[in-house]
Order: structure tokens, then sequence, then C-alpha cells
């Protein structure tokens, strides 16, 4: 199947809408940060995704059954795996966070990042 230049996603042509919400209270550890998330595309099979995602100051736990590609574009958060390791991330870094990661995310004041997910299926 061919494609063409009216195929591609281009995100500021879109008027995607933003979702916000709050996180379930089983998740949070610390606040209850407001997030919101702009999802620009999904694949026909549901299994690739890209959009940006904010939050406002908290922590939550995480389980990642998707691999994630993310941008920071604002602000900073520390992530933390399940045996306490943490790393520091901010504006202009650039990471992929495995399927199969555990533990925590906290926002330190704001962050707004952009993301790539692909969930493998089993």
């Amino acid at each position: 199947m061919n494609k063409n230049i009216s195929d591609i996603t281009l995100f500021s042509s879109q008027s995607t809408e933003v979702e916000s919400y709050h996180l379930a209270a089983e998740k949070r550890l610390a606040g209850n940060p407001l997030q919101s998330v702009q999802n620009h595309f999904e694949s026909p099979c549901k299994q690739f995704n890209v959009g940006v995602w904010q939050s406002e100051a908290g922590s939550w736990t995480v389980n990642y059954s998707e691999f994630e590609y993310c941008d920071i574009l604002e602000g900073s958060s520390i992530i933390t795996d399940s045996q306490g390791h943490s790393l520091t991330v901010k504006a202009g870094d650039k990471f992929v966070i495995p399927s199969g990661f555990t533990g925590t995310w906290e926002v330190v004041g704001y962050c707004k990042k952009i993301y790539v997910m692909f969930e493998q299926q089993a």
C-alpha cells in the first residue's frame, strides 16, 4: 500500500484533543498532580503511539508494559527503579524506558515530554 504526503502526521497542524486527568489514588505517592496527554498518532494495530505528556509536581509508581522513548522538553523528573537507583532527567534529555521497568516517577515542579511508545503484543 502506497502512502503519500497527506498520510504524514504533522503535530502542529492537528487539533488533537488534550486529555487531562489525575492519577488513581493507589498509584500516587506524593501530591495529586494534574497530568495531560495529547496523543497525536496511534497505529492501526494500537501498539504504537506518539504524543505530548505533561505533569505538575508529584510522584507515583510506574510499571511499564511498553517500551517508551522520551524527549524531555521542559522541567525535570526523577525516575527511580525498584532497587532504589535513580536517574534525574531534564529538558534536552532523550532516553528509552524498557518494557518491564518498575519503580517510581517524580516530577520536580513541572515536566513536559514527547513520548513514543511501542507495546509488543504477546
